[in-house]
């Protein structure tokens, strides 16, 4: 049973489909980084870390019953949010070799662990089907724009800067991406603020 304070109600809708645009925003914009980030790790680290994703989903959906309250959505929601954010902090300032991809690589399966969670959530608190259409189109259309904005900027650094580098083209990126996730941090603490 679902905790009386995980309604709709409790969230404010404006800023969280705001975050919601974000998240989907940043996802589109990084798509193409990762196969530039994960080009050091071997083929086994991915195996490995399906089966981690495994265990940890199903570990995860064993504690839904804990798991399905105003304050553990919200928590989740922040904590994974700020792992992504740590991500990007170490494109930034570390070098990309094996030990950063195994960082990045890592910090994204444990995002991945919490996802089922999270989306069952989010159909949970908005069971209105006109807030789920906006919720689905907001993340659709900020997801087709990420990826559009992301071919752009790659474009862009190629042909008016010429960084032909992959690496550095990535790193690059990483700036962009910085201030959407500060935006979507944002975003998501105010939607759950103030209620």
């Amino acid at each position: 049973m679902i905790e009386a304070a995980l309604k709709a109600e409790a969230i404010r809708f404006p800023w969280f489909l705001g975050y919601k645009f974000c998240n989907s925003l940043f996802l589109g914009l990084s798509l193409g980084a990762v196969f530039t980030l994960y080009e050091p790790l071997s083929p086994a680290t991915f195996s490995a870390g399906g089966v981690g994703l495994a265990l940890a989903t199903l570990v995860v959906a064993t504690q839904y019953r804990r798991l399905f309250t105003l304050r553990w959505f919200y928590g989740l929601s922040l904590a994974v949010e700020l792992i992504i954010l740590l991500g990007i902090a170490g494109v930034l300032l570390l070098p990309l070799a094996q030990p950063l991809a195994l960082f990045v690589y890592l910090g994204y399966q444990i995002t991945f662990a919490f996802g089922g969670y999270l989306v069952r959530c989010e159909t949970l608190v908005f069971v209105d089907r006109q807030l789920l259409t906006q919720l689905d189109i907001a993340k659709q259309a900020a997801y087709l724009l990420g990826m559009a904005l992301s071919w752009l900027f790659y474009a862009l650094l190629e042909e008016s800067f010429q960084v032909i580098d992959k690496t550095d083209q990535v790193v690059a990126m990483h700036l962009p991406l910085l201030l959407v996730q500060i935006a979507v941090i944002l975003a998501l603490i105010v939607a759950f603020r103030g209620r």
